[in-house]
């Protein structure tokens, strides 16, 4: 009898474990689709952990996120408006989970600036652990502790975007080489009026009861690319979106 309760109970909280996919904001890559650069394979790793998967293509409402417990806004091209930025932060706050990638920054910048997280207006370009010879194309190696970095040595991304956190909630958890650079001038090659240190690509924080992931790069969990410690670091983050 105890053990049917407890079964009871998993399928219960099971059945109120959804994740919505937004799909309104000009996305490319998609969760229904098995291509190189789309994204049923992230939505395999939260159908694994007992996750609901829906995809949104509509404005973002309070009535859309109603029921939801993650949504993951990944590779948006047109803009959210104010009314949907504030649905979302209203939905953090109550205890939802967000999840953003970013292909390209401004689409998503003004929910970021609610979470006072804020991207550069160039890619990183690194001169270590390269991939392919490929300045755009590079190993994150420098991980802060955290459930979504555990176990995790290196972390590959394509054309990433710098993340910086001016909030006490919003922590880096992974971040470049200090020869990282990003072409400022626009120049093709670096020069003093360029920036370079270690930039923060991946922040994990908490907002209200809610608790976000942003990731400055969306190539990272495409199919093509969500394998060996990406893969590892996809299984963490949908564990730790679930955790209380």
């Amino acid at each position: 009898m105890l053990m049917q309760c407890f079964i009871s109970a998993v399928h219960a909280d099971n059945k109120n474990l959804t994740v919505i996919f937004d799909q309104g904001h000009g996305q490319k890559f998609l969760v229904e689709k098995e291509g190189d650069l789309q994204l049923s394979k992230l939505s395999g790793l939260f159908k694994n952990e007992g996750y609901i998967v829906k995809t949104g293509t509509g404005l973002i409402t309070d009535e859309t996120l109603k029921g939801i417990k993650v949504m993951v806004i990944s590779g948006a091209f047109a803009p959210f408006g104010p009314a949907e930025t504030d649905a979302i932060i209203r939905f953090l706050d109550a205890g939802g989970r967000l999840c953003i990638m970013l292909h390209i920054p401004q689409p998503v910048a003004g929910v970021m600036s609610r979470l006072q997280i804020f991207a550069t207006n160039g890619v990183i370009l690194e001169k270590k652990h390269l991939i392919k010879n490929e300045p755009k194309d590079f190993f994150l190696v420098n991980m802060e502790q955290h459930p979504v970095t555990k176990g995790i040595q290196k972390i590959g991304v394509h054309g990433a975007w710098a993340l910086i956190s001016d909030s006490n909630q919003g922590k880096i958890i992974a971040r470049t080489s200090p020869q990282a650079w990003i072409d400022l001038n626009r120049d093709g090659q670096f020069n003093s009026t360029d920036a370079k240190q270690s930039f923060g690509v991946i922040i994990a924080g908490t907002y209200g009861k809610g608790k976000y992931a942003v990731f400055g790069d969306d190539a990272i969990f495409q199919n093509i690319f969500l394998e060996k410690e990406n893969m590892a670091l996809g299984k963490n983050l949908v564990k730790w979106l679930r955790s209380p």
